[in-house]
Formats: structure tokens, sequence, C-alpha cells
């Protein structure tokens, strides 16, 4: 028993230093087409230390995550207050969190949690979002980028992850994106097992049947089909969801995976965190190579509330 209680710390840990991770190197091929990666990073972007310092990086510290783990967080530090998921402990982080300085916040989660009242109902506040400013046809993928924690509570994993993507996002897209991803974290964190190609398609298509041809995509087909730099659907949740499951399905480490997406360019932080919060549930903290973690901005903090959540998740659930 002990072996299986190591084994899962080191899984949690995995999934979230893979996040933050993800997003930080990710930042630094953000919205840049593939040409424009090579033409930056000839060599590929392997480093935090490589990342250019543009209009849109300079921001950030080399080595900082942005707005995607920033919304992880939300979830994490309402997770360790409450030793539960609660959606208003977490809505109330979300606002919180967008009244300081949200850097790299989407256009409809800003516009969601800039309503006045947004604490009062966030789901129908997401929900007259999408409705009125959307023509309930917007998935971005601002609600699956967040929710690798949410899949480490192993409790109603599907469920959780529907809930608190809806603080949000209201399209089914993002909801069922989110909880595929979110399932598959737990599964791998805490049963030590992959879901089946089989097992993902039953998940997505229960949803809306446009997951489940992108987790065909991820199954038969090639990074590059996902067409990730393409600018007018770089931002799309399913082909956030999309990337991971290819990586699932066809790397064999977490370098591999994370340097294959954070090179592919487009939603490079978004694409990068949720793949490698999927593979750091699979690999472990003991298969990310050391540099990762110990070069990241904000290391100790970052440690200590993993240290603090895997607490209570043992607790809880073993």
């Amino acid at each position: 028993m002990a072996r299986d209680i190591e084994e899962i710390k080191d899984r949690i840990a995995g999934c979230l230093w893979g996040q933050a991770i993800g997003d930080a190197l990710g930042l630094g091929t953000e919205f840049m087409s593939r040409d424009e990666v090579l033409h930056n990073y000839p060599d590929g972007l392997l480093e935090y230390s490589q990342i250019v310092q543009d209009f849109h990086r300079e921001r950030w510290n080399q080595g900082d995550w942005t707005d995607d783990t920033d919304m992880m967080l939300c979830i994490a530090r309402a997770i360790i207050a409450d030793k539960a998921i609660k959606s208003k402990t977490v809505a109330h982080n979300f606002k919180e969190w967008f009244r300081g300085i949200p850097m790299g916040i989407g256009q409809l989660t800003y516009t969601v949690l800039g309503l006045y009242d947004y604490e009062s109902d966030p789901e129908k506040a997401a929900e007259i979002v999408w409705d009125s400013m959307y023509g309930r046809n917007n998935a971005a993928n601002g609600g699956v980028m967040r929710t690798s924690v949410v899949g480490l509570w192993n409790e109603n994993a599907a469920g959780n992850a529907e809930r608190i993507c809806r603080l949000t996002h209201a399209d089914p897209r993002c909801i069922g994106s989110s909880v595929v991803i979110s399932e598959i974290i737990n599964s791998l964190v805490w049963h030590g097992r992959e879901l089946s190609f089989e097992d993902l398609c039953r998940i997505g298509y229960q949803y809306d049947e446009r997951i489940g041809m992108y987790i065909i995509a991820g199954k038969v087909g090639q990074l590059e089909d996902l067409k990730l730099d393409d600018e007018q659907t770089m931002g799309y949740t399913l082909k956030t969801m999309g990337c991971a499951i290819w990586c699932l399905f066809h790397v064999n480490s977490f370098k591999e995976g994370m340097l294959k997406v954070v090179n592919a360019g487009g939603d490079a932080d978004t694409n990068a965190a949720v793949t490698c919060a999927v593979l750091g549930a699979k690999y472990g903290k003991k298969g990310i190579p050391e540099y990762y973690m110990q070069n990241l901005k904000r290391k100790d903090e970052y440690e200590e509330m993993i240290r603090q959540l895997t607490d209570i998740l043992i607790e809880k659930f073993m």
C-alpha cells in the first residue's frame, strides 16, 4: 500500500508541475505560426531562457506561467480551503483574480467575470454571455485549460468538471472536453490506467458529436492535422483536447510531448498546459526533467501548493 501511495503522490505532483511547465514554456510560441516558431527558434524552443521578449511575451518573466495556471490555482486554493470542490468558492476566487491583473485572460472569460453580479449566479452569467454575445457558438479553451486539478479530486470527476467549466463556459464542447481531460487525469492518477479510445469516445459523444471527431483525430491522425497554428481556430477547445489525446497515444515521454506541442505554435501555452498535465499524470513527477521544475518562476510558492493539496487528497481518498 505504501508504494501505491507514493505512486499516486508522484502522479499528482506530475500533473500539477506539468500544467505550469507546459504553460510557461508554451508562452514562448503562443500565437505564432509554425513559420514564426522556426524563425524565432531555428533549433526549436527547448528552455525558458530562449523565450523571445517581444511585445506580447515581455509582460511575463521567462519561466512564469500565464492565466491558464492562474485559474487552475484559483480552483486548487478553493479545494485547499474547503477540502471539497465548491463552485461558490471557485467562482469567488475567479472574481478576485479578475479584479487584480489577469494577464492573458481570454475574451469570453473576461466578459463573463466582468459582469458586476457574476458571483450571484456564475452559470447564468456564462450562459447569458454565450447566448447573447456569441450566438451559442463559442467554444474557447478557457474551461479546459484549468481543469487538470479537477481530475485530481477522486470523486465524481465528470460532474465536477462540468460544474467548474460552466462557471465561465457554457458551450457543450467546452464542457465535454473538460470532462474528457479530467477523466483521463483521474484514471491515470488514481487507477494507474489509461482510458481507452473507446472510453474517450463514449465520454465525448455524450456532450457533442464534434468532440468525437477530435478524439478520432488524436488517435489516428498526425499532430499537424489539428492545424494548431491556424489563426482563426487556434483557441478552440477541441484542438486543445485533441493535442493532449494525440500525445497520450503517440509520444514516449513527457518532454517529447511537451516539445512537439510547444513548437507547433498557435495557442501553445494552453495546448501545452493541458497536454503536459495529462503527460505529468501519466509519467509522474519522476518523468519530468528537473530543469523545468527548478527554473519555473514562483517555484517555491507552487511547490507549497502541491504539498498542501496532495496532503488533502491523500487524507481524503486513501
